[in-house]
């Protein structure tokens, strides 16, 4: 498997708040096969991965971490083959928007309407 994978650089948004926080995250990546490097910048609440993996992998693997994460906007390097990966991600991007309550109140409304159709 790890035939298909090329090198990729993934950029995040993870809300950190302090080292500890940062330490989660560098938790769930030192446990992730593929990476080469990772850098968590705190300040900036950016954390960049380097390496043979799949953007949606180190997204998810990034999310465990219990920290909220989106891609960064502009610089997630992504192939076209994950753009469905990347829009099923748009929600958590937008969540991020003060109007996150108001959001989160609809997609329950939506959801259940498509289970019943």
């Amino acid at each position: 498997m790890a035939a298909e994978l090329t090198m990729q650089t993934v950029v995040l948004k993870v809300a950190m708040s302090c080292e500890g926080c940062a330490g989660a995250v560098r938790r769930v990546l030192s446990k992730m096969e593929g990476i080469e490097t990772f850098d968590i910048d705190l300040k900036e609440q950016k954390v960049t991965v380097k390496g043979n993996v799949k953007p949606e992998d180190v997204f998810q693997t990034v999310s465990k971490s219990g920290k909220k994460t989106s891609y960064w906007e502009g610089e997630a390097v992504a192939p076209d083959a994950s753009a469905p990966a990347a829009a099923e991600a748009a929600p958590t991007t937008a969540a991020e928007a003060p109007a996150d309550a108001a959001a989160a109140a609809a997609v329950p409304e939506i959801t259940p309407a498509k289970a019943d159709a």
